[in-house]
């Protein structure tokens, strides 16, 4: 575990043979005899690999940070009808009802105007 020369397999194998069946994180318990086990194979001792473990910092989290965009991320270069604030369903100078968007006049039975 936080051996570097060490594949991914040999970690996986490792966990297997400590963790509990079917789980997805092992106890700190397990944890301490997986350091066991890979000292053991590495031929360190238990001290040394975990002052190693505890100088690596623990796990390293990064996410990916997108590139600067000038046409998206500058709204002075926006053009068409997102320059006036993107588009809309309703147009809200003009309609204040759905009687207004609606055509409810009578029609026959095929649905033709009369």
């Amino acid at each position: 575990m936080c051996i570097r020369d060490r594949t991914q397999t040999v970690i996986d194998l490792t966990f297997t043979k400590f963790a509990e069946k079917g789980v997805k994180r092992m106890k700190y318990d397990q944890f301490l005899k997986g350091i066991a086990e890979c000292a053991t194979k590495k031929g360190v001792s238990e001290a040394d690999l975990k002052a190693k473990i505890t100088a690596s910092g623990g796990p390293a989290y990064k996410g990916t940070k997108a590139d600067a965009v000038k046409w998206h991320d500058d709204k002075a270069l926006y053009t068409g009808v997102y320059a006036q604030g993107g588009p809309t369903n309703v147009d809200k100078d003009k309609i204040t009802s759905i009687s207004q968007t609606c055509d409810r006049t009578a029609a026959d039975v095929r649905g033709t105007k009369k």
